[in-house]
């Protein structure tokens, strides 16, 4: 399934995208591009359009896909990165998902033998996996897309290795996410869903693959549930109070446009009698869970040079920014 829909994804965007030889991974069209840092992303499939909708200009240089909810190997990885490889380097980007730790960093070490220099940002910003003393052992969900989205503008501009990891980690320690569940996914192979969840019933704090959240709850309306995870995330980063933000709110796979535009109108109500300034808003679908119903949000706190990054171009199929 993984492989079929990222033949998919190159054939519907000829314009931004293209498949890698010998892996299950996609490169921006013009990869390699000499001098320049390679972002690459990746992780399992089933999060669509994360990861590989946020490969083109302006974004990640490649993505390498695992099959549903499991870590790509080593292999493709270094297919990968090989393939976007420039002569600067390459970043690593990813969730901090144990599998994908093991692998990436067994591709990193396949590719310093190789010559190619590797760094590496774990994204962490699932304010409910960890509690904040142990933060690097958070997992990473939506917040993704703010830390490709930072490296990669950073990347555009030619900075160095050194420079586009600074640019992720500072995107990654400003980046807050928490999410909610109303229903499960089902995995194609079993075609059972992963988790149990009673009529009227919410997973509060949920990862992207099922893992158990905070608490479970009686349902929700959209507005108690955007309060909700602001407040949480309000909580483990008061700084962020009378401040400038970006914001996304995403959807799981199965939650319609229109409910979440109401959680952002809730989210946006919330955050203003906070003193938050939103500069840059997404709704929509960035990192799903295959058909699951619900949503988080996820806040990154700007400051001057997160400001220039977010605001950058950005072409890939699964966003367009001028």
């Amino acid at each position: 399934m993984a492989a079929e829909s990222l033949e998919g994804l190159a054939l519907a965007y000829p314009q931004y995208v293209k498949l890698v030889a010998g892996a299950q991974a996609v490169a921006r069209k013009d990869a390699p591009v000499a001098g320049k840092v390679g972002v690459l992303s990746g992780g399992g499939s089933g999060h669509e359009p994360m990861f590989a909708g946020f490969v083109g200009a302006g974004m990640a240089d490649g993505s390498v896909a695992g099959n549903i909810f499991a870590s790509p190997p080593p292999q493709p990885i270094v297919a990968a990165a090989q393939a976007i490889h420039g002569g600067a380097g390459v970043l690593f980007l990813y969730g901090n998902y144990s599998g994908d730790v093991l692998n990436f960093d067994m591709a990193a070490e396949m590719l310093e033998e190789e010559g190619i220099h590797v760094s590496t940002v774990r994204i962490t910003d699932d304010v409910t996996s960890a509690p904040a003393e142990r933060r690097e052992e958070r997992r990473g969900i939506a917040g993704d897309f703010f830390v490709i989205k930072a490296a990669g503008a950073c990347a555009e501009r030619q900075a160095t290795l050194a420079e586009v990891t600074a640019a992720a980690e500072e995107a990654n320690r400003n980046t807050r996410s928490m999410g909610v569940a109303l229903s499960s996914c089902t995995i194609p192979a079993s075609g059972k869903p992963i988790f149990d969840l009673a009529e009227g019933d919410m997973e509060v704090g949920m990862g992207l693959h099922g893992e158990p959240g905070v608490e479970r709850a009686k349902l929700k309306s959209a507005n108690e549930v955007a309060e909700e995870l602001v407040r949480r995330i309000l909580e483990d980063m008061p700084e962020l109070a009378n401040s400038e933000a970006a914001i996304l709110v995403n959807g799981l796979g199965a939650t319609p446009l229109a409910e979440l535009f109401i959680v952002f109108r809730a989210a946006h109500a919330l955050l203003a009698r906070h003193g938050v300034t939103l500069r840059h808003s997404y709704v929509g679908n960035y990192a799903t869970s295959l058909e699951m119903a619900g949503c988080s949000i996820s806040l990154l706190r700007l400051n001057e040079k997160l400001k220039q990054w977010i605001a950058a171009p950005a072409q890939s199929p699964a966003l367009i920014q001028i």
